[in-house]
C-alpha cells in the first residue's frame, strides 16, 4: 500500500464535522449564487449605468478593506464556529427583510447600496472565520483533496446562475432573496452541530494571562502581530502581494465583463453566462482531478507561476475573441484557476499555525481586497472615457508582469511554501 492510501485510511477526510461544514457550504453557496447574480442584473436593469453598477460592487467590497483587520484578531481568541453560524443567522434576517421590501415593489438604489454594504461587512467577517476554521476540520494529509472539493462545490453552485436568471426574469428579485434567506438558515442550523474543539482559544488565553491590557489593547496588538507575521514570512508576503495585483484584474473584470456583454449583445447576460460558465466547468473538472491525484510536490511552484501568467493573459484578450473561442479560453481559465487555488490555499493554510490563522487570513484578505477595490473604482471611471476591452487588457497585462516580478522574483521563499506535501 502506498503512502497516499495509508494516509487516506488512517486519516479519513469525510469525518462528521467535515461532512457537516461541506453540507452547509453547499446550501449557502446555492442560495448565494442565485441571489448574487440576480442582484447584479437588477442593478443594471434599474440604473443602466456601469458607474452605478461599480458603486454597488464597491459598497459590497469596501468593508472587506477594514473589517478583516479587526475580525482576524478577534477570531484568534474567540470561537470561529460560533461566529460562522451566528453570521449565517444574521444573513438570514438581512435577506428576508430585503425580500419582503422587494416583493412589495419597493426599490431605492441608495438603500440597496447600503444593504450591499451591510452584507459585505457580514461576508468579510464570515470569510475570515470560515477560512480560519475550515482547515481545522481537515485531517492530516488531506488538504489538497479538501480544497479541491470546496472548488467543485463552488462550481456546482455556479450552475444555479442560469436558473437564477430565469427566475429573476419570471418572478423578480424578491422570491430569490427569500430563497437565499432559507438557504442561510439551513446552513446555520447545520453548522451548530459541528463538534470540533477549538484548542487555539486556550493557547491564546494562556498567552494573555498576566497581560494587564484590556480586550481593545490586545486586539490592536494582535492586528500588529498579524501584519508583522506576514511581513516576517517572505514567501507569504510575496503571495499576498501578488494577489493584491491579481485582485486588481479580478475587480476590473467584475465591473467590465457583465455590462459589456449585456450592452453589446441581445440577451447578453446569457452569453456572459455561457462564456464564464465554462470557467466553472473547468474548475469542476480540475477539482475532480485534484481530488483523485496529487501534483508532483517539486513542481508545484512552477505550475502555479505558469498558471498565474496564463490566466491573466487569457483574461486580457477574452473580450476580443469570438464567443465559441472565448468559451474555450474560459475553460482553460477554470482549469488553471482551480490548480493555482488548490496549491495556494492548501499550502498557506497548512503552513500557518492554527493560533495565527485568523490574523493571517484577515491581513491577506485586506491586502487582496485593496486590489479589488482600487480596480472597481478605477475601472468604473475609465470605462466612461475608454473602450472597456482596452481597459481590461491593460489591467490584465499589468498582472502578468506582477506574477513574473513578485512570484518569480521570490522563488526561494514561495517555493518553500508551495513545494510541500500536505
Amino acid at each position: 500500500m502506498n503512502t497516499e492510501n495509508k494516509n487516506s485510511t488512517n486519516n479519513p477526510l469525510w469525518t462528521r464535522d467535515f461532512t457537516i461544514i461541506t453540507m452547509g457550504s453547499v446550501v449557502s453557496m446555492l442560495g448565494n449564487s442565485m441571489a448574487g447574480f440576480a442582484m447584479s442584473l437588477m442593478i443594471l436593469d434599474f440604473t443602466g449605468s456601469t458607474m452605478l453598477y461599480a458603486i454597488y460592487l464597491i459598497a459590497f467590497t469596501g468593508p472587506q478593506l477594514v473589517v478583516p483587520i479587526f475580525s482576524g484578531a478577534l477570531l484568534d481568541r474567540f470561537s470561529r464556529k460560533k461566529m460562522i453560524y451566528t453570521l449565517d443567522f444574521m444573513a438570514t434576517a438581512l435577506y428576508l427583510s430585503m425580500s419582503l421590501l422587494l416583493m412589495r415593489g419597493w426599490f431605492s438604489f441608495p438603500v440597496f447600496a447600503f444593504f450591499s454594504f451591510i452584507v459585505g461587512s457580514v461576508n468579510s467577517i464570515y470569510m475570515v472565520a470560515y477560512d480560519s476554521f475550515y482547515p481545522m476540520l481537515i485531517t492530516e494529509g488531506n488538504y489538497s483533496k479538501a480544497y479541491s472539493i470546496a472548488s467543485v462545490l463552488e462550481t456546482l453552485a455556479m450552475f444555479m446562475i442560469p436558473v437564477a436568471t430565469f427566475f429573476y426574469n419570471m418572478f423578480g428579485m424578491g422570491p430569490l432573496m427569500m430563497a437565499n434567506a432559507v438557504c442561510f438558515f439551513i446552513a446555520a442550523t447545520l453548522e451548530t452541530r459541528i463538534q470540533a474543539e477549538e484548542k487555539y482559544i486556550d493557547k491564546q488565553k494562556q498567552a494573555a494571562s498576566g497581560d494587564e491590557k484590556g480586550h481593545i489593547g490586545r486586539m490592536f496588538d494582535d492586528i500588529k502581530e498579524g501584519f508583522g507575521y506576514l511581513i516576517s514570512e517572505k514567501g507569504l508576503l510575496a503571495i499576498a502581494l501578488y494577489f493584491f495585483f491579481s485582485n486588481i484584474a479580478g475587480g476590473a473584470a467584475s465591473v467590465i465583463c457583465l455590462p459589456y456583454y449585456k450592452s453589446n449583445y441581445a440577451n447578453g447576460e446569457y452569453i456572459y453566462q455561457f462564456i464564464f460558465g465554462m470557467s466553472f466547468v473547468g474548475r469542476g473538472i480540475g477539482g475532480l482531478f485534484h481530488y483523485r491525484k496529487k501534483l508532483p510536490v517539486k513542481y508545484k511552484y512552477y505550475i502555479a507561476l505558469g498558471v498565474y501568467i496564463m490566466i491573466e493573459f487569457i483574461g486580457g484578450i477574452l473580450l476580443y475573441c469570438p464567443i465559441p473561442f472565448a468559451m474555450a479560453l474560459s475553460l482553460l481559465i477554470g482549469l488553471g484557476g482551480i490548480t493555482s487555488y488548490t496549491i495556494r490555499v492548501s499550502s498557506t493554510q497548512s503552513y500557518v499555525p492554527d493560533e495565527k490563522k485568523g490574523r493571517f487570513n484577515g491581513a491577506f484578505q485586506v491586502i487582496s481586497t485593496t486590489g479589488t477595490l482600487i480596480a472597481e473604482l478605477l475601472a468604473g471611471v475609465l470605462t466612461v472615457y475608454f473602450n472597456e476591452r482596452l481597459v481590461l487588457l491593460v489591467f490584465e497585462m499589468a498582472v502578468v508582469f506582477a506574477a513574473i516580478i513578485v512570484i518569480g522574483g521570490n522563488k526561494k521563499h514561495v517555493m518553500k511554501i508551495y513545494n510541500r506535501d500536505m
